[in-house]
C-alpha cells in the first residue's frame, strides 16, 4: 500500500490523525487504545467528529477534557497542539481555559514514561521517533539540550494524543510506503513567551528542512512543529504509487483555522497495487541509439547484454537519426530490480552517452518447457496456454545441428503433434 499526503491548508497533528481515520475508520479502536495506554488521564478523551467547511467534510480529532467544567470542551491551543518550550517557556500555545494546571515536564520524563507505558512496541517506537525529531529541533532553537526541552501540562498531553494516535496508525499500516506533498510555508509572525518569533517557528524550520514546500501566498503558521516532526517520520519511510494502481481509501482531516479561499485540511489518498493475476509483473525497458560503433563490436556487446540473468530480451532496429546518420536503436527489457546494474552495463558494452528507462507492464502466457522423442532425437519444446487451448512449439536450437530446411520441418511436425 501507498499512502499520499496532500497538506491542502497545512499539516498538523491532529489533522494529519483526523485524515488518516476518516480514510481508514476501522483504525480508530487501535488508536484510542493506544492513546489510552499511554496513559491519558481519565479527565481527558479523544474524540473524532465530523467536520465541514464551505465546501468539503472530512474529521476532525479533539482532545478534550471532561472533569473540570459541567460541559466537555476542547483545547483550541492555535494553531496546533504541538508547541514545545525550554526551561518552562510557551511558544505560540494560546487561549489555554485559565483553570487548568500549568505544570511542565521535562522531554526525559515523558520519554521514561512512554517506555514505561503498555503500548505495542512498534508504536512505541514510531512514538519516539516522532517526539525525539521535536524536542531536538527545539533544543537546537534554543541552545537547550534534548532532556532539558519541556512541554507545558495540557499540550503535553495533547501533543500524546497526537504523536501516539499518528504513531498506531503508522504501525497499523505496516509494510505501507509514504510521499507528503509540498507543504506551505506560510509568513509572518506567531506570538510566543520570547515575543514575535516569524514563520515558519524556528523549529518547524529545522524539521523542515529537506522536504518539498512551497508559498501559496496566505499568512500565518500552516505547518506546525508536530505536522513537521511526523512528515519528517513519514519521508524516512518513502516511496511511489505504481502508475497503474487502485485507489483504495481516501480522507480528509480539518484543522482548527479558517483559510481565505482554500479547505484548511489535509487530504490522505491511499493506493494499493491492480490485483495480480498471474500473468503479468512489471518490468523495466532500457532504450537508447547508437550511430557511431561499428555492427561488428555492437553485437558483440549486445550479446553480453543478452547474457546478463536479469535481462529478459534486446532489441536492435536500424533507423535515420540526427544529422541522416544511420543508427542502431536498442530496447533492452530487463528486471526492474536490477535496472541499474543494467543501465551500468549498456554504457560499458555500448557508445550511447544517454539512456531512457521505463517502468513497463508486461502480460505472458502460462509457459512450460518439455522434452519429446521424434525422428530418433531428443528435441526440446515449449507447451503455453493460449485462450483456453495449449499450444506446442519445438526450440529452434533443437534443430541447429540438422541440416536442410525439409528435414528441420519434418522432425518439427512430428515434436510439435506428439
Amino acid at each position: 500500500m501507498h499512502i499520499q499526503i496532500d497538506p491542502v491548508g497545512g499539516l498538523a497533528g491532529d489533522m494529519f490523525v483526523a485524515a488518516m481515520l476518516d480514510a481508514f475508520p476501522p483504525l480508530e479502536g487501535e488508536v484510542q487504545a493506544a492513546v489510552r495506554a499511554a496513559g491519558l488521564p481519565e479527565r481527558f478523551r479523544c474524540d473524532l467528529v465530523a467536520h465541514a467547511d464551505h465546501a468539503l467534510t472530512g474529521r476532525r480529532f479533539l482532545v478534550l477534557e471532561t472533569s473540570r467544567a459541567t460541559h466537555p470542551h476542547h483545547h483550541p491551543h492555535h494553531p496546533d497542539r504541538s508547541h514545545t518550550h525550554p526551561h518552562g517557556h510557551d511558544h505560540g500555545s494560546t487561549d489555554h481555559t485559565p483553570d487548568h494546571e500549568h505544570g511542565h515536564r521535562p522531554f526525559s520524563q515523558i520519554r521514561a514514561h512512554l517506555h514505561a507505558a503498555p503500548l505495542d512496541g512498534g508504536v512505541r517506537d514510531h512514538a519516539l521517533a516522532i517526539f525525539t525529531s521535536l524536542a531536538e529541533a527545539e533544543a537546537q532553537v534554543h541552545g537547550a539540550t534534548t532532556d532539558t526541552v519541556t512541554f507545558h501540562e495540557v499540550g503535553e498531553w495533547d501533543s500524546i494524543a497526537d504523536i501516539v494516535a499518528a504513531a498506531a496508525i503508522i504501525h497499523a499500516l505496516g509494510p505501507a510506503t509514504w510521499s507528503v506533498g509540498p507543504l506551505p510555508l506560510g509568513s509572518g509572525f506567531v506570538k510566543s513567551a520570547h515575543g514575535l518569533l516569524p514563520v515558519p517557528a524556528p523549529a518547524t524550520t529545522l524539521l523542515l528542512r529537506g522536504l518539498a514546500v512551497h508559498d501559496d501566498s496566505i499568512s500565518g503558521e500552516r505547518v506546525t512543529p508536530t505536522g513537521a516532526a511526523i512528515a519528517r517520520h513519514l519521508a524516512s519511510r518513502p516511496g511511489q504509487a505504481p502508475r497503474e494502481r487502485l485507489l483504495i481509501g481516501t480522507g480528509l482531516g480539518f484543522g482548527t483555522r479558517t483559510l481565505p479561499g482554500i479547505s484548511n485540511c489535509v487530504r490522505v489518498l491511499a493506493f494499493d497495487d491492480v490485483p495480480d493475476d498471474g500473468r503479468s509483473d512489471r518490468v523495466t525497458a532500457v532504450e537508447f541509439e547508437v550511430d557511431d560503433q561499428t555492427p561488428e563490436d555492437l553485437a558483440i556487446g549486445l550479446d553480453h547484454l543478452r547474457a546478463h540473468p536479469a535481462v529478459l530480451d534486446v532489441l536492435q532496429t536500424p533507423g535515420l537519426g540526427k544529422k541522416g546518420r544511420v543508427v542502431m536503436s536498442v530496447r533492452v527489457l530487463c528486471r526492474s530490480a536490477a535496472e541499474n546494474e543494467v543501465a551500468d552495463l549498456c554504457f560499458l558494452e555500448t557508445t550511447t552517452l544517454g539512456l531512457r528507462l521505463l517502468e513497463v507492464r508486461r502480460r505472458t502466457l502460462s509457459r512450460s518447457s518439455t522434452t519429446v522423442d521424434a525422428g530418433g532425437r531428443t528435441l526440446h519444446r515449449k507447451r503455453a496456454e493460449r485462450s483456453g487451448q495449449v499450444t506446442t512449439k519445438v526450440e529452434a536450437d533443437s534443430l541447429r545441428d540438422i541440416a536442410g530446411h525439409e528435414a528441420r520441418e519434418r522432425l518439427r511436425r512430428a515434436a510439435e503433434s506428439g
